[in-house]
Formats: structure tokens, C-alpha cells, sequence
């Protein structure tokens, strides 16, 4: 592995906030600074602390940054449960959201633990 973007927990999140960009620009004007802005800084966060805490290269350090991504997975879930309510996003949409967000959710649990492993076992830091 070269770089964060190598990892899978990466590359799931990174895809996620793709597709919460791509819904964010169909909510009304009056959403901008509210839901817009909280759902795009909530969904950039994730992919952003997964890179930071790869570049810490201490697994300890790592492993806080990969558990303050997984909160802003859980952020970002909230305001997509916001904009179900609101109407802003139907079923369907919401759906293949959900699953993209549980996905990274899974992913990032597991380097969560081998992280985890990593740091029980002795394994050098990178």
C-alpha cells in the first residue's frame, strides 16, 4: 500500500461524498447554509480524517482518526435521515445512499480492527 487512497475505507467514503455532492445540488436555495453546507462538511470529513490518520503513520493515532471518520459517518447519516423527512430525497435515492454509507461504515470498521491488531501485536508503525 503507497498511499490512504489505496485503502478500501478510503475509496468507499470518497465515492459516498461523490454521490451526497451530486444529491446536495438538488436541494432548494433555502437549504444552502443549513442542510447543504452540514451534509457536504459532514460527508468531506470522512474521507478527510481517514487520509489524516493514515499520514500519522502511529497506529494509535490512526485508529482516533479512523473513529472520528466513523462520527462523521454517523453525521452524515442524520442529515440524510433530515432530508428524507424533509421530502428532499426520495426512498429510493436515500436507499442507495444508505447502503453506500454502510458499506464504508463496514469497511472501516474492519481497518478499525486490524489497526487494533497492528497495535496489540507489535506490528511497526508505517
Amino acid at each position: 500500500m503507497n498511499t490512504f487512497e489505496d485503502l478500501e475505507c478510503y475509496m468507499l467514503a470518497r465515492k459516498l461524498r461523490k454521490e451526497v455532492s451530486l444529491f446536495c445540488k438538488t436541494l432548494p436555495r433555502e437549504e444552502e447554509y443549513r442542510l447543504k453546507d452540514q451534509i457536504i462538511r459532514s460527508s468531506r470529513s470522512i474521507t478527510a480524517n481517514i487520509a489524516e490518520g493514515y499520514g500519522r503513520h502511529h497506529h494509535q493515532e490512526n485508529i482516533q482518526f479512523c473513529r472520528t471518520a466513523r462520527g462523521s459517518l454517523t453525521e452524515t447519516l442524520e442529515h440524510l435521515n433530515v432530508a428524507l423527512d424533509e421530502e428532499y430525497l426520495t426512498a429510493e435515492v436515500y436507499g442507495t445512499l444508505r447502503v453506500l454509507l454502510e458499506d464504508a461504515w463496514k469497511v472501516l470498521n474492519g481497518y478499525i480492527s486490524y489497526l487494533k491488531r497492528c497495535a496489540a501485536n507489535g506490528v511497526p508503525d508505517n
